[in-house]
């Protein structure tokens, strides 16, 4: 721990040496933390130990974490340094944000197979993976003022449904059939492709490698004779009304509950999610100890992933929700007039060795027809569905949404 930081360090001095932290504590209940106001008045006042305790995350999984983030950091801007002069003429050109838990190992695994399989292509490739911290806005600046599909880079990758979709930026060339599906499965894996869900694009323009699942994380001290929510109407009832913390910083994931919660549940659900976030407090009140029940969340809405980071004995419960856990499907766009380079590029990140990094490294279920998930079978995921995608204007909807929220927030 030494090496960053001290776990008596206040979390404004960390989050102010190593900024690509905020994300990860905004996911895991501090989303205070991105009001640059709030950071440096709370921050200032609680050390890393006592933020951690107040939240009964283990330090030891969230520290190790927080290292892994920081060292992929550096590693981002060792590689921003090698590729600032980048190849416009390559055969083939990357971009793409990957989920920061397996960025790493999936950047090392890349390079393996460069080593030992892309060489022998004789293929020129120009590639920017980011973590996903470092956001997708480089690349939306970069679709708005693409006008032909020729300036686009030949694959994409990220979550997302905004970039996707909104047809100011990859839905113009969506309508236009420039991507084509080059995966080759015939069916996904068995958790995305049975009676209720099926993620293949029956247009077969877009791919999707795996999802990131947002499932509930109860602090059970919380409830005070409160049944368990155990699914998405549970969290929209009236008794949990400002007791919810949302990843709202999370665009991607947080967009997925925006969009599903409408399509089931309407401006109505939309509402009555914003009336479940819990009011932001002010800081001299997170650092009481006898602070009230109602100031702190009863649940906490986090990507799978976060979950593992639970200290045994804690009063912390990991519940799926029954009526499936919302997605942000992770898309592998591909370039339909340069297939015949691209494809042994797509093969590659839709491999059987890239979804088990996907599932294992990240908890991030792989759509691998052959990857071991290691989730039961009795777990469901909420999937928009492409009806729906391609019936709506995503992009407007988004908006639409977040407008709706944003007013119920205030009105409360």
């Amino acid at each position: 721990m030494g090496r960053y930081f001290n776990e008596n360090d206040s979390i404004y001095d960390i989050t102010e040496k190593y900024p690509e932290l905020l994300d990860l504590f905004a996911s895991n209940g501090f989303e205070h933390m991105k009001d640059e106001s709030m950071r440096k008045t709370m921050g200032k006042t609680i050390s890393l130990k006592m933020a951690l305790a107040m939240k009964k995350i283990n330090i030891d999984t969230f520290v190790d974490r927080m290292v892994e983030i920081i060292e992929e950091n550096r590693k981002t801007v060792d590689e921003s340094l090698i590729l600032s002069n980048r190849n416009m003429d390559a055969d083939v050109k990357i971009d793409g944000v990957l989920p920061c838990p397996v960025r790493i190992p999936l950047m090392d695994a890349f390079g393996k197979w460069m080593e030992e399989e892309g060489k022998s292509l004789n293929i020129s490739v120009d590639y920017e993976l980011k973590s996903a911290s470092a956001g997708v806005d480089w690349i939306k600046d970069a679709l708005e003022k693409a006008e032909t599909e020729e300036v686009l880079s030949d694959i994409f990758i990220s979550a997302g449904f905004d970039l996707f979709f909104d047809t100011n930026l990859m839905g113009k060339f969506k309508s236009k059939g420039v991507f084509k599906d080059m995966t080759g499965f015939d069916r996904f894996n068995s958790d995305f492709d049975n009676e209720y869900i099926d993620l293949k694009d029956p247009a077969r323009q877009y791919s999707i490698i795996g999802v990131v699942p947002a499932v509930f994380l109860l602090n059970t001290e919380e409830l005070n004779g409160r049944e368990m929510p155990r699914s998405w109407e549970d969290i929209l009832s009236p008794e949990f009304e400002n007791t919810v913390s949302l990843p709202i910083g999370d665009f991607d994931l947080f967009n997925s509950i925006l969009l599903n919660i409408y399509k089931k549940y309407g401006e109505e659900g939309i509402e009555k999610l914003g009336k479940s976030l819990q009011r932001g407090m002010h800081p001299s009140e997170m650092v009481k100890s006898h602070m009230k029940s109602s100031e702190k969340p009863a649940v906490t809405i986090m990507p799978y992933f976060f979950t593992k980071m639970i200290k045994r004995g804690s009063p912390m419960v990991a519940v799926w929700p029954s009526d499936g856990a919302i997605i942000s499907p992770i898309f592998l766009l591909s370039k339909n007039s340069n297939s015949e380079k691209v494809k042994p590029f797509v093969e590659f990140f839709s491999s059987k060795a890239v979804g088990e990094i996907l599932a294992h490294n990240g908890r991030f279920p792989s759509t691998h027809p052959e990857v071991d998930n290691m989730i039961s079978k009795e777990h469901k995921y909420m999937w928009l569905g492409w009806d729906y995608i391609n019936s709506n204007n995503i992009g407007e909807l988004i908006h639409k949404c977040e407008n709706i929220f944003n007013r119920a927030v205030e009105e409360r």
